[in-house]
């Protein structure tokens, strides 16, 4: 049947071309003139053909061309950018345009391929892939606590206490959650300062001019050091999600999908810091 099949085939391309492949006899067949001449061309169409081939393969496999990310400023500055920098040193075909601000994305204006955002994403039309959730808890620095002469151990306490705010999440008032996961308190405060920069929010609180809440990898660093107390532990505030967003497609590139995996396997460990 495959014999039928492949000859049915050869006389269709001779009947197309007009031109006679095969000289054929009772008990043999051989290539003509044209036939061998076709038969040459084919072999080398279909060896540039599987070289194409492995090269597209390469290109889908191995990350290469720019990669255009933006990020939020503060974490951009510090811990997501050390993925960004292993995947350099692993991809040397591989550019990364790293933007940090802390606004929505406007991939197609910007021609951006993916943006990592902290908080919740509401935009239409993109993926949100969640990479992590990262705990978030209420510090002072030791001087605050001397010259309030109290250290703060439940949402009562805190209320009285001058606050330093992160005006993306909170502002005028503060929900926190029981380690219990039985009873939530919100409280009215009455920020000092209040400022939408992680950086400058952290600086202040170690001036010891209020209390704060900030992410725990954040501060971490600062409560081994003995620079920064936690307060009223058993209470935090609502962790914060961080997503890899990017637009929907049918394909996504190489770099795409080797960043998303990097990002899924670096972010996660900063939920993970000791305290």
């Amino acid at each position: 049947m495959d014999i039928r099949r492949g000859e049915s085939a050869l006389q269709q391309l001779e009947k197309g071309w007009g031109l006679s492949l095969l000289q054929r006899s009772t008990h043999s067949m051989s290539l003509t003139e044209d036939g061998e001449r076709i038969f040459h061309q084919s072999r080398d169409l279909l060896e540039r053909w599987a070289l194409l081939d492995a090269d597209l393969a390469a290109t889908r496999d191995e990350p290469r061309g720019t990669l255009r990310v933006l990020a939020p400023t503060a974490f951009g500055q510090d811990r997501f950018v050390e993925p960004v920098i292993e995947m350099l040193k692993r991809h040397p075909q591989l550019n990364i345009e790293w933007m940090l601000n802390d606004r929505m994305p406007d991939f197609i204006a910007e021609g951006l391929d993916c943006a990592v955002r902290v908080g919740e994403v509401e935009q239409p039309g993109v993926v949100a892939a969640l990479l992590a959730r990262l705990p978030r808890i209420i510090v002072a620095a030791p001087s605050l606590l001397l010259r309030e002469k109290a250290i703060p151990d439940n949402p009562e306490a805190l209320k009285h206490m001058p606050w330093v705010a992160m005006r993306t999440f909170y502002q005028s008032d503060v929900t926190l959650y029981h380690r219990d996961g039985q009873h939530v308190e919100t409280i009215a405060i009455q920020p000092r300062f209040s400022t939408d920069n992680l950086h400058a929010q952290r600086q202040v609180v170690l001036s010891g001019l209020g209390v704060g809440i900030l992410s725990a990898w954040v501060v971490a660093s600062d409560l081994q050091a003995g620079r920064l107390v936690q307060v009223a532990p058993e209470w935090a505030a609502a962790s914060l999600p961080i997503h890899l967003v990017y637009p929907r497609a049918n394909f996504y590139p190489a770099r795409l999908r080797a960043f998303s995996a990097a990002m899924r396997e670096h972010v996660p460990r900063l939920s993970e810091v000791s305290l």
